[in-house]
């Protein structure tokens, strides 16, 4: 990636869930439409949802890895924080980083309605859409990634 290139997955600032970039326009369908839901009942109590990271390419993803890597001095401690290409959910349009905090706090308060779920204890963020959480309530989460068995390399 050259300084100039946009990253193939990266969100300028102010981005909302109704914006029509690649991370955002590249989420699953069904998770979009749950954020787009979500994010329309939070405005009537002054809460916009910023998209901080949604879909992300292969190409960014490990760039944020080797960032991540650098950042904390171990790919094992790096996993804690941003998964590999080949097992992000981002990768795949399944995860969107949700901002500012009040925004976050709102979702994890309200997101199960929708079927959004916060995933790991660590990540605050971070949601993902798990349709059963309407019946049954959100799953447990994960302390952090490195313990999502989804993120296993196989």
């Amino acid at each position: 990636m050259t300084n100039t290139e946009p990253a193939p997955g990266a969100v300028p600032p102010g981005v909302t869930v109704f914006d029509d970039i690649p991370a955002v326009a590249n989420l699953d369908a069904g998770l979009l439409a749950a954020l787009r839901a979500a994010a329309t009942v939070a405005a009537d109590f002054g809460i916009e949802f910023r998209v901080n990271s949604g879909w992300r390419s292969r190409r960014y993803q490990a760039h944020l890895r080797r960032e991540a890597v650098a950042k904390y001095g171990s790919e094992e401690e790096a996993a804690r924080w941003v998964a590999t290409p080949d097992t992000s959910a981002h990768v795949l349009g399944h995860a969107v980083d949700i901002g500012p905090p009040a925004a976050a706090a709102w979702l994890f308060e309200h997101g199960a309605a929708y079927g959004l779920c916060q995933i790991y204890l660590n990540e605050p963020w971070h949601f993902e859409l798990r349709p059963e959480a309407i019946e049954h309530g959100p799953p447990p989460m994960y302390p952090d990634p490195s313990h999502d068995p989804r993120l296993k390399a196989s």
